[in-house]
Parts: C-alpha cells; sequence; structure tokens
C-alpha cells in the first residue's frame, strides 16, 4: 500500500503548464481549458499519487557507460515518432482501475498513447 502523497506540481501550477498536442492536433482557447480541467480533475482523484509532465525531448541527455568511459550525448535516447512526454503513479485495486484512469488521460484521445506498467516488485 502506497501512502498519499502531495503531487510535485501544485493544481494551481498545472492550470498554467502548455499542452503540447501530437502533430496534426490543434484545439481553440476553450478546448485547451477542457483539456486543462481534465488534467486537473485527474491530479485530485485519491487515486492519483504524482506525475509530471516532462520537457520537450530535444532537452533531454543521454548518458551510458562503455568499458568505464562516461558517454554523454545531447538529445533524446532513440529516434522515434513517439515521446516520453510525462508520468502519472497511481495507486489502482487491479489492471482494470487503471486503464480506467489511464482512458481519462487527454493525451490518449489526442493523438498520442498511454503505457500502463506495474511498477517492480522488490
Amino acid at each position: 500500500m502506497c501512502a498519499r502523497v502531495q503531487p510535485p506540481r501544485q493544481l494551481d501550477d498545472l492550470a498554467n503548464a502548455p499542452i503540447r498536442l501530437a502533430p496534426g492536433h490543434d484545439c481553440s482557447g476553450d478546448e485547451r481549458a477542457a483539456i486543462t480541467a481534465e488534467y486537473i480533475a485527474l491530479m485530485a482523484d485519491d487515486r492519483m499519487i504524482g506525475g509530471e509532465q516532462l520537457q520537450p525531448a530535444d532537452t533531454a541527455t543521454t548518458v551510458r557507460v562503455a568499458g568505464g568511459e562516461l558517454l554523454v550525448t545531447d538529445g533524446p535516447f532513440a529516434d522515434t515518432k513517439e515521446i516520453f512526454g510525462g508520468f502519472y503513479l497511481i495507486e489502482a485495486a487491479d489492471l482494470d482501475e487503471a486503464l480506467e484512469l489511464a482512458a481519462r488521460i487527454p493525451a490518449a484521445r489526442l493523438g498520442g498513447s498511454v503505457e500502463v506498467r506495474p511498477l517492480a516488485e522488490r
């Protein structure tokens, strides 16, 4: 059982965070406000432990160690069509409940996808 913690970002800050849409998707100011309200409602759900939006992929730095040598590369790990835009950590009773929460994430219907994975057990 996980303890409920304060989300890393305050809900007021989330309302001012930029919404990055998948290529080919655009929306009006009213639609953006509705999407923001959906994200705020998700963060207010008691099953939500935390989550954050990540900076764009071009701000990434990739680290590798080969032969004991540190190799640092500016940019994302690999060229892909999809990017990892953020994460949520939830507490769900089962996979069905996790999928129900995932389906509420606006990105899932706005050209993106949501991957659901359990935490590794220790």
